[in-house]
């Protein structure tokens, strides 16, 4: 995969107006609160997802 995941939001305003920051791989700058940020992919978990459904009340 080599195309970049771009974020869809700012996580601090919220805001969607955000550009690729010159920092390097992964790095967004948001022009509404004038932020940066970086995102990293950490991998994958061994385990998997797995929810937790206590089945809730019944109708």
């Amino acid at each position: 995969m080599n195309e970049r995941a771009a974020p869809f939001y700012c996580p601090y305003c919220g805001d969607e107006d955000l550009r690729p920051s010159e920092q390097g791989h992964g790095a967004w700058e948001c022009a509404a609160c004038s932020r940066a940020f970086q995102l990293k992919f950490l991998g994958l978990l061994s385990r998997g997802l797995q929810r937790n459904d206590d089945g809730g009340a019944e109708i």
